[in-house]
């Protein structure tokens, strides 16, 4: 099964409610003209993530799509295929000394997150066979998530639950 945070833009968007509305703020009379604002709920889950910071509507549904991706990524488990079960996303991220290699802010980085925190899940949050299935090295699993501090912070109050350390961000 593929992570909601790891589909395509139109697959995605069909699974999500859109809402437009107006916002208050900073922005003057030019902000409130229009319904630029953009709420998209993720019908499935029910998790949602809004923008309404530019003034463009479109703008405004890439920033919330991205937004709802990171969200879907950190606060939604995908069960985890037995055996190898990296993406071919992840193995092209990931080169044959255990680097992953993905900017935070590249379009790639929810799917992949979501991926490692799916894969830590599935092993009870134990860092070093998280690493181990997916053929990186636990200090650059960390170093993603860490990216991603939210993720951190969800990743860690599961480690709690189950009785282990709490990670700290590189």
């Amino acid at each position: 099964m593929t992570h909601p945070a790891a589909l395509d833009t139109e697959d995605l968007l069909r699974q999500c409610s859109l809402e437009r509305g107006r916002s208050s703020g900073p922005g003057g009379q030019h902000r409130n003209r229009v319904q630029t604002k953009v709420v998209l709920t993720h019908t499935p889950t029910g998790l949602s993530a809004q923008a309404s910071e530019r003034r463009s509507a479109e703008q405004n549904r890439r920033v919330a799509l991205r937004r709802l991706r990171l969200l879907l990524a950190t606060d939604y488990r995908a069960p985890v295929a037995r055996g190898d079960c990296r993406s071919e996303l992840w193995r092209s991220r990931c080169d044959s000394n255990g680097r992953i290699v993905c900017n935070p802010r590249h379009a790639d980085y929810p799917a992949l997150l979501a991926e490692a925190l799916d894969v830590l899940a599935a092993t009870n949050y134990d860092l070093k066979r998280s690493a181990l299935r997916l053929c990186c090295t636990p200090s650059q699993l960390v170093r993603l998530i860490a990216e991603h501090p939210p993720a951190l912070q969800a990743l860690n109050l599961a480690r709690h639950a189950h009785g282990l350390g709490t990670i700290k961000a590189p």
